[in-house]
């Protein structure tokens, strides 16, 4: 099976826009173009910057074979000379942006490409792939992670995705504070813990649940979870200490009232002396379903098709716009879709207790930095060479950190304004 190389992953009038633009000598203007939102998805009061790492990796790869060449040329996309020009890509350019983890609002300047106005045009759709994608991901994770209140997380969405989207929200998943994935290539590629155990087809498989359950504990030991409701969950409970003692790490819950049978579980676990037996629970969760089982005996949630599909916005409404020719700034005046011209730089300005207050973007100039300022851009790709990277865990940490420096109306998971205002000002 032939695997699609990052340079064809793009939309077909990217490669038309080059061939014009070489034609007519327009190709090799230096621009730039930018990555933002001009709104959040209804209900959000905040983004979350995901992916950029991954990006910076596919731009790396991003080269034209001769396959890719030769069918370009078979099919008409592009011209002799825009196919000679495209046989020899390497993105020469510079990539500054947010960092991973960062939170962004209308308006936020997350990425800026700069370099020729045809190296820049034909990344479009892989930016915009990678982070609408990686973003929304990571917005709707954060929301269950602060709706969890310090439990842990496990993301098992695989099964409701593409394969390699998947892996990906596994990725932005654990970057907004999931404890585990499920899926075993987001383990290697990422390093993010994996867990998981069995499911309803292993119980259905053997005689009984008592033998299903027997099976279980003789290879993976006391340490692991069984899932009690294939059958009745009270006699399912019942069963699984007896064949694994008190001792047993955990029983899971994927069906059913969740608040009552929590509750209920519970109360049978530590009538059987399973004190210390922790209770899971899975099935279509999303944030206001676990932000609903916040007062119940739950110790731990898997989530999955409300992960990997940002619950209920699976894109973060991301836009790729030029903004600067040689210098100058361009300005797209259409209705409803009008841009602010020139390269932008942003701070986040905070009180001195921490708490962010307002995100200043001043279009090409130097934002008025006062102490409490942060700036929230930095170097990713410079000259074509590629920086070196925060690590993921560190990003995870970033998040953590912004997500308590908003105020606390921001982390609501009812509709309002975003947490804080973007104040775009005039260059001085």
């Amino acid at each position: 099976m032939h695997t699609l190389r990052p340079a064809l992953l793009t939309d077909h009038y990217e490669l038309t826009m080059v061939s014009a633009a070489l034609r007519d000598g327009t190709a090799h203007r230096r621009c730039v173009f930018e990555v933002f939102s001009r709104r959040l998805p209804a209900g959000r009061r905040y983004g979350v910057v995901a992916g950029t790492a991954r990006l910076v990796d596919l731009i790396r790869e991003f080269r034209f074979d001769q396959a890719d060449i030769d069918f370009l040329r078979r099919t008409g996309v592009v011209d002799e000379q825009g196919a000679d020009w495209l046989s020899g890509y390497r993105f020469t350019g510079d990539v500054d942006g947010y960092a991973e983890g960062e939170l962004f609002f209308p308006g936020s300047p997350i990425l800026t490409v700069s370099g020729s106005f045809a190296e820049c045009v034909v990344l479009e759709t892989l930016v915009l792939s990678v982070l609408n994608h990686d973003c929304a991901v990571a917005a709707a994770a954060a929301r269950m992670v602060t709706a969890a209140r310090g439990r842990a997380l496990i993301e098992m969405g695989a099964r409701r995705a593409h394969e390699e989207a998947a892996v990906a929200a596994a990725r932005a998943a654990y970057l907004a504070g999931f404890r585990f994935t499920s899926n075993l290539a987001a383990g290697q590629r990422y390093g993010i813990p994996t867990a998981g155990t069995a499911a309803h087809a292993f119980t259905l498989l053997h005689d009984d649940e008592r033998a299903a359950f027997a099976s279980q504990v003789a290879t993976l030991g006391r340490e692991t979870t069984l899932l009690v409701d294939t059958y009745d969950i009270s006699q399912g409970i019942r069963t699984a200490i007896e064949v694994a003692g008190p001792e047993l790490r955990a029983i899971r819950i994927d069906s059913g009232d969740l608040a009552v049978i929590a509750q209920q579980s519970r109360e049978l676990l530590d009538s059987l002396g399973a004190t210390e037996t922790k209770i899971i629970v899975s099935g279509d969760l999303d944030e206001y379903a676990i932000a609903a089982l916040a007062a119940e005996p739950v110790d731990m949630y898997g989530a999955g098709t409300a992960v990997v599909t940002g619950s209920g916005a699976p894109t973060a409404g991301l836009v790729y716009k030029l903004v600067e020719v040689e210098g100058r700034p361009v300005v797209k005046r259409s209705e409803q879709k009008a841009t602010i011209g020139g390269r932008k730089v942003a701070v986040r300005r905070h009180k001195p207790t921490g708490t962010a207050i307002e995100e200043i973007v001043v279009p090409q100039g130097v934002p008025d930095r006062r102490p409490n300022d942060r700036l929230l851009q930095r170097s990713y790709v410079v000259d074509g060479e590629s920086m070196e990277l925060p690590k993921l865990d560190e990003s995870r940490e970033h998040l953590r950190q912004c997500l308590i420096s908003i105020p606390w109306e921001g982390l609501k998971l009812s509709a309002g304004d975003p947490a804080i205002p973007v104040t775009v000002v005039p260059a001085e």
